[in-house]
């Protein structure tokens, strides 16, 4: 195995660690509230906790962009623009959380008319929106670290801040609701709790790796460079707008899914699961390159940005036949566990099969967009989503009236592999000039 193999792999276990600790923390949210005598506090926070993740899933571009552009400070050998970059990204990340916090009752209204929950659920979810969203700077701050260290080759530490976070959250939980007499409010500022604790660790954390960057502030003059401050504008308003784009075809597809009844519905959110799942081992590979790759570019490092692209696709693609062999001979038991309801078990081992093949038409958008993100070449990432979400809006218009159930999942595999596809013509057309321009 080659070095940057190895680099690929050390990179990404972590992130993938990291990653799983997302819907365990979910599960046991669920598990907390799931215990009360009323079964309105659930509705509240799966409906509250959507609100959320639909928020900050937008501002994802935060971690991203911060990953970037750190990873190139690195290569460089730039210790003040690291440390920059790092302070930039906090400065954006606070002020968005804090435009969330003023705008939590725009975010409650609109959660109400896209949710339209019944009247003993409103009164929860109103509080656990309000409650959650108080944290939204810490939030956001936090994403920023994590793509920093990341940057700097480093994803164990992340895992740590992580772990402790979401241990501290769970903890909480129960506290709060068992504890104290709260509800799904508890559950909710439980979480802004651990957000602004996450952070403080965080910064903890990170305190060596400031340190050997030479401790101290960098240069005012370095942190506040006109040409620096519209890169970022730039890079973060193109995964912002990639990002919205993302989140519309999944939308679609639950919607569709929707419009085919409650059946279908429960299947498709059954055979999504596993997508999620598989998708968890993917943005670990694909998190390793846009650092390892980031890294490269900013050292110039013609050999060392092959062996970054090609270390990723091979691991890559190693894991999604991996999870593809896995899902297609254990889907059935998986289906089992995730639901007892015979009717929707037998309906989603009809579709089982295309999200069996789902992890290997989606592994080149991934590590693609791994690629892409590292290089900052953002703006053919975003205009590569907008053809994908045409192929996928066409297709998804186009085919199911014809094939049913079957065409809405062909719509989303060529939504993947449409994705993978442009993204690779992009970097294929782009040359050497796609990471070293003249």
């Amino acid at each position: 195995m080659s070095n940057a193999r190895r680099d690929s792999w050390r990179l990404a276990w972590p992130l993938v660690l990291s990653n799983l600790s997302v819907p365990l923390l979910g599960m046991v949210d669920t598990a907390v509230v799931g215990h009360l005598p009323d079964p309105a506090q659930l509705g509240a926070v799966a409906l509250g906790a959507s609100v959320a993740s639909m928020l900050y899933f937008a501002f994802g571009f935060l971690r991203m962009g911060t990953t970037a552009l750190a990873a190139q400070a690195l290569g460089g050998a730039d210790a003040d623009e690291l440390r920059a970059v790092l302070l930039r990204g906090l400065g954006v990340a606070l002020a968005i959380g804090l435009v969330i916090v003023a705008t939590a009752p725009l975010a409650v209204t609109a959660g109400l008319a896209i949710f339209a929950p019944g009247v003993e659920i409103a009164p929860s979810f109103e509080a656990y929106v309000r409650l959650r969203l108080l944290g939204a700077p810490a939030a956001l701050a936090g994403f920023v670290l994590v793509g920093w260290l990341l940057g700097l080759q480093d994803s164990r530490r992340p895992l740590a801040l992580m772990l402790a976070t979401n241990g501290l959250n769970a903890l909480l939980d129960v506290l709060l609701v068992f504890g104290l007499g709260m509800a799904a409010d508890g559950v909710a500022l439980a979480t802004a709790i651990s957000d602004y604790a996450g952070l403080a660790i965080g910064l903890l954390i990170l305190r060596p790796a400031w340190r050997r960057l030479g401790g101290g502030l960098p240069p005012r003059a370095a942190v506040l460079r006109r040409e620096r401050f519209l890169r970022l504008f730039r890079v973060n308003r193109d995964i912002f707008m990639r990002s919205l784009m993302l989140e519309a075809a999944f939308t679609t597809f639950a919607a569709l899914s929707s419009r085919q009844g409650e059946l279908v519905l429960a299947a498709n959110a059954v055979l999504k699961t596993f997508f999620t799942l598989a998708s968890f081992g993917l943005d670990g590979f694909a998190h390793a390159a846009e650092a390892m790759v980031g890294r490269a570019v900013g050292a110039r490092d013609r050999p060392g940005f092959k062996a970054a692209v090609q270390a990723g696709f091979v691991n890559g693609a190693l894991l999604s036949v991996g999870l593809a062999v896995l899902l297609w001979l254990g889907g059935g038991l998986l289906i089992g566990l995730l639901t007892s309801l015979e009717p929707v078990r037998a309906l989603a081992l009809v579709y089982l099969p295309y999200a069996a093949i789902l992890p290997l038409v989606a592994v080149w958008a991934f590590l693609w967009d791994g690629v892409f993100f590292g290089a900052t070449r953002t703006a053919e990432l975003r205009n590569a989503m907008i053809l994908a979400l045409l192929v996928f809006l066409a297709a998804a218009l186009a085919l199911p009236p014809l094939l049913g159930n079957h065409g809405l999942w062909l719509a989303l595999l060529l939504f993947l592999g449409a994705r993978g596809l442009f993204l690779g013509l992009s970097y294929r057309r782009a040359g050497e000039a796609f990471a070293f321009p003249s």
